[in-house]
């Protein structure tokens, strides 16, 4: 490999570990929106996992995965008009990255927590719509 292509690269490298973020003592804007998205990230991958986890379980009744399949993607597009109306005061604004996370991270742990519920009935509870293992 070339060495000035090597020592081209050597800021890029500096710069992404320069990037790394303290969420903890996040004291302007764009780091606390940057935080907020990354928890966002973090709870949308929880619920995708356990997404999955309830389609596995429902493969045997389509009739049910289709429903699952249906009710996401309805509670897809409610969090995220209900995120859209709960940020737009601050629409426009610096601000409105944080609060749209905020709120639709809050939200996806909610329903992390639907599904974990979902994942955990006892056999014979005729009230669950997912079977159990």
């Amino acid at each position: 490999m070339n060495p000035r292509f090597l020592l081209a690269l050597t800021p890029l490298l500096f710069t992404s570990m320069a990037f790394a973020v303290d969420c903890d003592n996040a004291s302007d804007q764009a780091t606390m929106n940057q935080c907020a998205a990354q928890q966002n990230a973090a709870a949308d991958k929880e619920l995708n996992a356990l997404y999955q986890q309830i389609t596995s379980r429902l493969k045997s009744n389509p009739d049910s995965k289709k429903q699952l399949v249906g009710a996401q993607r309805a509670w897809v597009a409610f969090r995220d008009a209900e995120c859209k109306f709960s940020a737009s005061g601050v629409e426009g604004g610096s601000v409105y990255p944080l609060i749209y996370s905020n709120c639709t991270t809050e939200l996806t742990k909610a329903r992390v927590q639907t599904f974990k519920n979902y994942l955990k009935c006892q056999e014979g509870d005729m009230s669950c719509p997912v079977p159990g293992v």
